[in-house]
């Protein structure tokens, strides 16, 4: 009886320790699927960062074809070749500023018309680029890149003396933040729906990704802003869900009192204009 109870006991034993190893081998295998998986993940947005963040789209049209008959086409050569798309038009009121408009991260300039629209009725003149990379422009975007545009356009103005309201739209308010920096004596920066960095709103979309150390282009308007001495006003939605409101109140706390924040109840990402947003500016211009 004894050597039967050692017996069922053994084999007790090694059905439990089989187990132990079965169990074990899965969650290693699991572990490893998982670990595989995420490696893809990072991978796969390592890999397609650039198309993530510029998402040019369309065909750029001619201006009068959005009602923009005053406005031409026309084309910059950059100081690396790449030969850019702009739309152009100088003020109707004589002394009126000029709007150097950098539009956000999708579409074409044909997108923002209505925008545009309302700068020129007011009076302004206009250069609006199509970054390289973008629809009627050659070249590939990158941060670098189209801030030095940026700053190209904004001398081009500059040197025929034009007084410059430099007007940035989502990803186009870091582009002219960085150019505001560089170039002081603008006349007023406009920053329409910013994000203190562009791998800042990644972080919080992917929070379990690593993006501080996978973006290239991080576009940190946030480092930039103790820096600048342009006036600024920054407008921002409630409703915004793309880059929420707390962006804009950061970047507005940063600037201490160089900076002016509008809250725009009600307002999304890609509506301000709707809700107020150039009747505020107005008030910030020279009356035409």
């Amino acid at each position: 009886m004894t050597q039967i109870h050692h017996r069922s006991t053994g084999a007790f034993y090694e059905a439990i320790q089989s187990k132990f190893v079965l169990v074990k081998g899965a969650m290693i295998l699991l572990i490893l699927i998982g670990c595989t998986l995420y490696a893809g993940a990072v991978g796969y947005m390592y890999v397609n960062q650039q198309s993530l963040l510029y998402k040019p789209e369309g065909e750029l049209p001619e201006p009068k074809a959005v009602g923009l008959a005053d406005v031409d086409a026309i084309s910059l050569t950059m100081a690396d070749g790449a030969v850019l798309t702009a739309w152009s038009a100088p003020p109707a009121v004589k002394g009126a500023p000029t709007v150097l408009f950098f539009h956000g991260q999708g579409g074409n300039l044909g997108d923002r018309a209505d925008r545009l629209r309302e700068i020129l009725n007011s009076g302004y003149g206009l250069l609006a680029p199509s970054y390289r990379g973008y629809p009627g422009s050659g070249g590939e975007p990158s941060e670098l890149a189209l801030i030095t545009d940026g700053v190209q356009m904004y001398d081009r103005l500059d040197s025929a003396g034009a007084n410059i309201v430099l007007h940035g739209q989502s990803l186009g308010t870091a582009i002219a933040a960085a150019v505001a920096e560089q170039r002081p004596n603008a006349q007023l920066l406009l920053l329409e729906a910013p994000f203190t960095a562009t791998v800042d709103v990644a972080a919080e979309r992917y929070p379990w990704l690593p993006v501080h150390a996978l973006m290239k282009d991080q576009f940190a308007t946030r480092d930039l802003m103790q820096n600048l001495s342009v006036p600024t006003l920054i407008f921002h939605g409630t409703e915004d869900e793309t880059v929420p409101l707390h962006h804009g109140q950061a970047l507005a706390a940063m600037s201490g009192d160089r900076a002016q924040l509008f809250v725009l109840p009600d307002a999304g990402h890609n509506d301000l204009w709707t809700h107020g947003l150039w009747d505020e500016v107005q008030k910030s211009l020279p009356q035409t």
